[in-house]
């Protein structure tokens, strides 16, 4: 095995521009799972897979007895007896080929991220202190596989629909995922330069940005596991005013913030004019001389994104969550979140 701990300054570069480019297209097909789980989720079509066959789940039935089997095993579980019954064998192969096709992109990011590495191990492409950060990824991977899986089943029970709880641990460990990957490739791409620095005051701000961000993903997977977002379908108020009737309409008071639906729509919105807020008060920070050309660039499509991300959302709750709205909006969440990683990261490498 050829595994080199020093290279000259040139090969590095060379192996380090094709570790980005893998690691880029890892991020890519991640970024596409969190969007087609949105799209699952949707379309209500996670539980229609019953079982879970890590290895010898890739295909799907094939012909008539396969199918009918397959169909038979989702007739037992509550989701078909409780809200499906009396589905056709079609309809059940239209919610199949979600889950199905969310399952098998799982499986093809495993082989994406695995078998270039072992190549890349192989062939001396990667440097021992990039080993131990590579392997936690694949890691945090299979743990995603696995929660999955421990998601999908708690609602195969008399109550056919996953725990809230354990969707949104799903979304926010995929949204990990997907940060670690670019603070990956930014560190391959962009190592630390000793010598330069960046206004401390800058990088308060994004680090504020970003957790809030992050903060507003994981109130958007309660949005989803609760469907909190097919109510209260108006904007700005929420009824008759600002904020809903049944704000805490549930005891104990804390229990609101985790099972009223009025709740947590009202926290995503609030949070979301926070995060406008904070990235206002960013902007106006990141306009001081010595944060970068890079880092200024990153604040500009920030300034993108969060407002379309914004009107994106709001067109989606008047819209009453239309799967290929509700879809956009997850993929603005996905973006917003990258952006800011990324300019964490770039204020991050270069301050004194």
């Amino acid at each position: 095995m050829m595994i080199l701990s020093s290279m000259p300054v040139s090969e590095n570069h060379r192996n380090n521009q094709l570790l980005a480019y893998w690691l880029i297209g890892v991020a890519f097909l991640v970024f596409a799972m969190v969007v087609l789980g949105g799209v699952t989720r949707l379309t209500e079509s996670g539980l229609s897979m019953v079982d879970w066959r890590p290895v010898t789940g890739w295909l799907p039935p094939f012909g008539e007895a396969a199918w009918l089997a397959e169909f038979d095993k989702y007739k037992a579980f509550p989701e078909y007896q409780k809200v499906n019954k009396g589905m056709s064998l079609e309809e059940f192969k239209g919610i199949f080929a979600f889950e199905y096709a969310h399952r098998l992109l799982g499986r093809i990011i495993g082989l994406a991220f695995f078998v270039p590495f072992v190549v890349f191990l192989l062939f001396g492409k990667i440097q021992l202190n990039q080993i131990p950060r590579l392997l936690f990824l694949f890691v945090l991977g299979g743990l995603q596989g696995v929660m999955g899986w421990v998601m999908v089943k708690s609602g195969l029970v008399d109550h056919p629909d996953v725990s809230h709880y354990r969707l949104t641990a799903h979304l926010g460990l995929a949204s990990l995922i997907f940060a670690a990957l670019l603070w990956t490739i930014m560190d391959v791409l962009h190592p630390t330069l000793p010598g330069e620095s960046r206004p401390a005051n800058v990088l308060k701000w994004a680090r504020i940005f970003l957790g809030l961000v992050f903060l507003q993903i994981l109130i958007g997977g309660f949005v989803a596991g609760l469907n909190a977002g097919f109510i209260y379908n108006e904007w700005p108020q929420m009824g008759e005013g600002f904020y809903p009737d049944d704000l805490f309409a549930l005891s104990p008071l804390y229990l609101n913030f985790f099972e009223n639906v009025a709740t947590i729509q009202f926290m995503h919105r609030l949070v979301a004019y926070v995060i406008v807020i904070a990235f206002l008060v960013l902007l106006v920070v990141g306009r001081r001389p010595g944060i970068g050309d890079r880092a200024r660039s990153l604040i500009m499509l920030l300034f993108v994104s969060v407002f379309a991300q914004v009107g994106l959302g709001i067109w989606t709750l008047l819209a009453v969550v239309p799967v290929t709205l509700g879809a956009l909006h997850q993929a603005g969440g996905m973006i917003v979140l990258g952006f800011a990683v990324c300019l964490v990261h770039e204020l991050t490498a270069r301050r004194i």
